[in-house]
């Protein structure tokens, strides 16, 4: 009995134990429950740190860029402090999302924001099986949380609090909604804040376009972004994209085919930077800034705050059409580049390279200014320096990256020889516009942003030489009704002093010095004879022309009322010469330059309308008569290297007309143009029209003393004419851009004669072309 007893006892004993233990379990798991529930209770109250309120999670606040959208629907750049366009669930491809649901949470669609069994795994076994942070997590944590706690504490309340928020971003979106805000928020370096960013970026594609192994890339980079970089590790992220390839396969989104398929292509990335001085269309996206920043002020939000487009997402939908512009800033660049090497060549033994024509000593003084007028002058102005000590440290050898037209390159040598390198380069200003609606089509304001500021399209005016003369010409048709077949004698001819404001007589030369015979309105206009134009200009007078070109779109406050003025020496930009020509092919009717379609909000409501703004200039029939008048200069003129392939071998062709023959048809493509060189080869121009495109081209170096040293390099039909024509054998090669080759309009009563065959044709008519040469 005794025996029965103690064993009764002893398991009494042991009963009692277990239920202690299993008391002392309970209380523990019941406190560590009340602790985990007070926790998210305190968290949800605030008590940690400020929790969203329901309205910053309906509309949780991110910066989004501005984007600059093309005619054709591409986008040119974005204005950002962070470059975060954001897309809808309908724009990303199927294979992105199941990558990322594959990858990083995939019950996903299971849970409500907190995976309870990948939570349970985490805390197991410490995070070495997979971490517990769901994509609603994760989106919490990028959308609230600012700075990651670094000690455990603080980051296990974190944790909470992202918990807690996960939940209430299930309850406030859908799933498609919470992977469309996960994709937008994410930050995948190199200015690359969203999908949208990054497959420009990486792929230079929209996120639609992308393939189901790049989708794997971009979704491998979430891990972190920063150590899984196809730019610094490829190696790593080609692993990584595997993996991901992998985990699609594993979720049955892939077969283990197409795994395998996938996983042997080469990863390749087409990395496309996005900073403000890189990309397409820099020189007018910096001109769009400035049209922005003016609307912006006159058009404040309904709450009477202003707009902001580096962080309101705003979508510029502009006038550029993508292609267009691809196809100018490869014509620039491509005949910029070969007439950089001519002219290097020509000036290795000039002693005053890069200038021409001056002495040692206005040399130096060119360059002083230079250093005065440099941002590395200020700096050190502002920083108490003497201009002694500045100066000197101009010849002090420093490290530097250059800019050639092989890309940028690291160099050593002193900031003052850095002035002469620079100087020495060409530029261009090129703007392409379709005349009827006013449309700027391309805008290119100079060979490289990064390094050359300046734009050359709006902000720069060089003197235009010849290419101001059929403003003279349509003055006098408006006038007396001239007709092209007119003729007017080659000789000499002088306006007297005291004469249309004249100080002193005034009798200008013709380049080729010849002065016999007659010519017709058309062939003077052709061969840009001087004597004719001023002819005209005495009959008509300066200030009739002024008023017309005024109407045409030109600034003409620094256009002083003489007859000089018909030989160019007004200083016009680009932009106001393709305006004014453009007019001419719109039968008349000035069309203000439209660079701006419209403007939206964030949520695609409409904040501007372009209204086209017109004027009646000239009628009908003048300015039909004008185009009829610069069809001759690509018919007999200096434009005829338009036409044909004479030449094709000569070794200046090759040389200097890049992309050299044209072959523009004289049946096929109308072509109405006129080239411009200016005093001492210093600006090179071209105006060249089709019926439904007016482009004009200048070309020159900064200082007006960098110029080549003969006219038969420096004129207008060498250094701007080419850029012209590789550019419109472009356009008119694409069938996307569908350019048409039709005659330009013609008035249904046209009065004034254009056929010269039977018209008072001078005897001069049938002499041959007159050597390029002879531009002016």
């Amino acid at each position: 009995m005794a025996k029965t007893s103690g064993k009764a006892k002893e398991k009494a004993a042991k009963r009692n134990e277990y239920g202690r233990y299993k008391s002392w379990f309970w209380t523990i798991f019941a406190i560590g429950i009340s602790a985990i529930v007070l926790l998210f209770l305190l968290a949800s109250w605030g008590v940690f740190g400020t929790m969203p309120t329901f309205e910053e999670l309906e509309n949780p606040e991110t910066n989004l860029a501005t984007e600059i959208i093309s005619s054709d629907g591409k986008s040119l750049g974005k204005y950002y402090n962070e470059n975060r366009t954001p897309v809808k669930f309908e724009e990303l491809p199927d294979h992105l999302v199941k990558a990322l649901v594959a990858t990083e949470d995939e019950r996903f669609y299971e849970h409500a924001g907190i995976d309870a069994k990948g939570t349970m795994r985490a805390a197991v076994y410490l995070g070495q099986r997979g971490g517990a942070s769901t994509i609603t997590q994760q989106l919490a944590k990028q959308l609230f949380t600012q700075d990651v706690s670094q000690n455990f504490v603080g980051r296990v309340l974190q944790k909470f609090k992202e918990w807690i928020i996960a939940t209430r971003l299930e309850r406030q979106y859908t799933k498609e909604e919470i992977i469309t805000m996960y994709f937008n928020q994410y930050d995948f370096l190199y200015q690359a804040v969203g999908i949208k960013s990054a497959s420009k970026i990486y792929f230079d594609k929209d996120p639609m376009e992308l393939k189901p192994e790049e989708s794997a890339v971009l979704v491998g980079m979430l891990v972190n972004s920063s150590y899984y970089n196809p730019m610094r590790r490829p190696e790593l992220v080609e692993q990584r994209r595997n993996t991901v390839l992998g985990q699609m396969a594993k979720n049955d989104y892939i077969t283990e085919e197409e795994r395998d398929s996938l996983q042997q292509i080469p990863m390749e990335i087409t990395f496309t930077p996005q900073g403000h001085d890189e990309g397409v269309a820099t020189y007018f996206r910096v001109y769009l800034q400035g049209f922005m920043k003016d609307w912006i002020e006159k058009n404040p939000k309904p709450d009477g705050t202003k707009y902001n487009i580096y962080r309101d997402g705003l979508k510029i939908y502009t006038s550029i059409d993508s292609r267009m512009q691809k196809y100018a800033e490869e014509a620039v660049h491509a005949h910029l580049a070969n007439l950089q090497k001519e002219f290097d060549k020509q000036n290795k033994n000039n002693k005053t390279a890069p200038f021409r024509d001056i002495s040692g000593e206005e040399r130096e003084k060119i360059i002083r200014d230079a250093m005065r007028r440099s941002e590395r002058w200020r700096i050190l102005k502002e920083q108490g320096k003497s201009n002694e000590e500045i100066a000197a440290s101009f010849e002090k050898k420093t490290q530097m990256q250059v800019f050639t037209w092989k890309g940028n390159k690291d160099t050593v040598m002193t900031p003052k020889d850095s002035i002469l390198y620079y100087k020495s380069f060409f530029n261009a200003g090129m703007m392409s516009m379709t005349p009827q609606t006013g449309e700027v089509k391309a805008w290119v304001g100079g060979i490289n942003f990064k390094h050359f500021k300046y734009d050359h399209v709006k902000q720069g005016k060089r003197q235009v030489g010849s290419t101001f003369k059929p403003f003279v010409y349509a003055t006098a048709i408006d006038q007396l009704h001239l007709s092209p077949c007119d003729t007017l004698p080659r000789s000499l001819h002088t306006i007297e002093a005291g004469k249309h404001n004249n100080q002193n007589d005034w009798t200008p030369k013709n380049s080729d010095g010849k002065y016999n015979g007659m010519l017709s309105l058309k062939r003077g206009l052709a061969e840009s004879v001087n004597t004719v134009t001023a002819r005209l200009i005495d009959r008509t007078g300066p200030k009739p022309v002024i008023d017309l070109v005024e109407k045409l779109g030109v600034d003409t406050r620094e256009i002083p009322e003489v007859p000089a003025i018909a030989l160019g020496a007004a200083e016009i930009s680009v932009f106001e010469m393709v305006s004014a020509y453009s007019t001419f092919v719109n039968e008349g009717v000035y069309v203000k330059p439209m660079i701006v379609s419209r403007i939206e909000d964030k949520n695609g409501t409409i904040l501007y309308q372009h209204v086209p703004e017109t004027r009646d200039v000239l009628s009908k029939e003048a300015a039909y008569v004008t185009v009829n008048l610069l069809e001759g200069v690509t018919q007999f003129g200096s434009g005829t290297r338009l036409r044909g392939d004479w030449g094709v071998n000569d070794p200046y062709y090759k040389a200097i007309m890049t992309g050299y023959p044209y072959n523009f048809s004289n049946s096929e493509i109308p072509i109405a143009g006129k080239t411009g060189t200016t005093q001492n080869q210093s600006d090179g121009w071209f105006m060249g029209m089709v019926p439904t495109l007016a482009t004009g081209v200048w070309v020159g170096a900064e200082d007006r003393a960098v110029h080549f040293g003969s006219i038969r390099y420096g004129q207008g039909a060498a250094m701007a004419l080419p850029i012209w024509g590789l550019y419109m054998k472009k356009v008119y090669a694409d069938p996307q851009i569908n350019v048409p080759k039709g005659p330009f309009p013609r008035p249904e009563v046209v009065t004034i004669q254009t056929d010269c065959s039977s018209y008072g044709k001078a005897a001069s008519e049938n002499e041959d072309s007159l050597p390029d040469e002879l531009d002016f």
